[in-house]
């Protein structure tokens, strides 16, 4: 990642570069915690309105894109609680028909709402390991818990995941030349 940094003050990155920079990384956590575009991009919004509200104390961290993350997270978390307070509660996950040759699409999707089927917390860790690439000890620091129970909580969330998302057997084979099925393109996907 660079970052061009303000003229002069070298040890202070520009507010407009790292949201052209990382604001699409930023919002792909946002969209796999909150499973919704809309919310999303309102959690993106007001975790950058908080950030360059503070940015003077964000730009100098160690990690920028780090610290809007973690505002993000929080964010989501608060979100979630509040709709669990209120009662509100996802769709059970329909299991994708494993004949379809199309499937990859509809297990993708399966996957994601199961994703949001789990405890905020089992889901930030499973996104922040996976999405993110980091490791338990990173994901300790940033949610502030530590790494024994990073790695619980990430086994506990794949376990679940196995259960609610059947496993996938390979494409159907075309019949003429034994290649699998191609799967179709979407745009933006």
């Amino acid at each position: 990642m660079r970052i061009r940094r303000r003229g002069r003050d070298t040890g202070r990155i520009d507010f407009v570069e790292f949201v052209r920079q990382r604001s699409a990384a930023l919002f792909r956590t946002a969209y796999v915690l909150t499973g919704s575009q809309d919310t999303a991009e309102d959690l993106l919004q007001e975790a950058l309105e908080k950030a360059c509200r503070h940015w003077n104390r964000v730009a100098v961290a160690d990690s920028p894109e780090a610290y809007v993350r973690r505002i993000v997270v929080n964010l989501a978390n608060d979100r979630w609680r509040r709709l669990r307070r209120a009662g509100e509660r996802s769709d059970p996950v329909d299991h994708a028909d494993l004949r379809d040759p199309y499937r990859l699409v509809d297990l993708r999707d399966e996957l994601v709402q199961a994703l949001h089927a789990l405890p905020i917390g089992m889901r930030t860790v499973v996104v922040l390991h996976f999405l993110h690439d980091m490791g338990d000890q990173e994901i300790a620091e940033t949610l502030r818990i530590s790494p024994s129970a990073v790695r619980s909580q990430l086994a506990r969330g794949l376990a679940k995941l196995r259960t609610a998302v059947p496993r996938s057997e390979p494409p159907p084979r075309a019949p003429d030349d034994g290649r699998p099925t191609p799967l179709p393109q979407f745009e933006g996907a």
